[in-house]
């Protein structure tokens, strides 16, 4: 049983209503995110250029606070992970929710407060800190989606994501059974991405690369599908309509079946990111705490 034929069978499934539920709320959230983001960067450029307040004003003041509030909250999220009579404090995913909206309004409710201006040096530390914080913890986000199921579910492994992608399982027929040259094809760039990669150099140039070569893998194996579909057509005297709803069908599946090598492909090196990111974020955010600490004093001091 070859892999290439199992992705082909598990690319023609129907999509299950939760997993289209998903792609619709995703979708939502895209479409509101620009508008969202559009709308802070002329408030913030207002606030800049406006002088409606200062920091150290009663207004700006109470923002850094509530900013900093929600920032020092933050940490609720690991200690809930890390302390054992505080793992029954309701479900993950909800405590996850609420350490990704803190993680994004309490800092900008902070460059809000700051007026977008830093005016002293330890001003200056603690909003770099803060920014490295918030950026940090973005890149942890794209990063955590690529290696759990869903946004808010269990860490996946890369047996799970090969048996959810249909890369395992039972004998079945070749979709492409009729073009063994195009069948080939997929199976060489199946091999080729999905045999043993053993040095660090040749997993970089895999996930780098393999976007690329399935681009390229698709364009030929698509100019391929479409001299054979026509040539199909006209032996069994096939309508423009229905030759266009198989080529599009064929084009899907062969779409799905490279997304899901590439998935599979690039999955290892997520999880080595990931972790990478998590001992990298750690000091960050002990940064973060302490020039947060040192402005509030220096700010109350002088």
């Amino acid at each position: 049983m070859s892999q290439q034929q199992a992705v082909m069978r598990a690319s023609q499934a129907v999509p299950r209503p939760a997993a289209a539920k998903k792609e619709t709320r995703d979708a939502s959230l895209r479409i509101w995110l620009w508008p969202v983001l559009a709308l802070l960067v002329i408030a913030g450029w207002a606030v800049r250029n406006g002088g409606y307040y200062e920091a150290g004003d009663d207004f700006g003041y109470y923002l850094g606070v509530v900013g900093g509030l929600m920032m020092l909250t933050l940490l609720l999220y690991s200690l809930r992970k890390h302390i054992r009579f505080m793992h029954n404090w309701g479900p993950t995913r909800h405590w996850f929710r609420l350490h990704m909206f803190l993680g994004i309004t309490g800092p900008t409710l902070i460059l809000f407060h700051s007026t977008f201006r830093a005016g002293s040096v330890n001003a200056i530390v603690a909003l770099s800190c803060m920014v490295l914080v918030a950026g940090s913890g973005i890149i942890g986000r794209v990063i955590y989606r690529k290696i759990h199921h869903g946004l808010y579910g269990r860490s996946a492994t890369l047996q799970e994501v090969q048996t959810n992608l249909g890369i395992v399982g039972g004998d079945v027929k070749s979709k492409f059974h009729f073009a063994p040259h195009l069948e080939a094809r997929l199976k060489a760039f199946e091999a080729s991405t999905l045999g043993e990669h053993t040095s660090a150099w040749s997993r970089f140039w895999l996930f780098v690369t393999v976007g690329m070569r399935a681009r390229w893998t698709y364009h030929l194996v698509t100019r391929e599908l479409k001299r054979l579909g026509r040539d199909h057509a006209r032996k069994h005297a096939w309508d423009t309509d229905k030759l266009e709803k198989r080529l599009v069908a064929g084009k899907m599946a062969i779409r799905h079946y490279l997304d899901a090598i590439i998935d599979v492909a690039r999955f290892s090196a997520y999880e080595r990111l990931f972790s990478l990111w998590h001992v990298l974020h750690v000091p960050f955010v002990f940064m973060l705490i302490i020039s947060g600490i040192a402005h509030v004093i220096a700010v109350h001091m002088y």
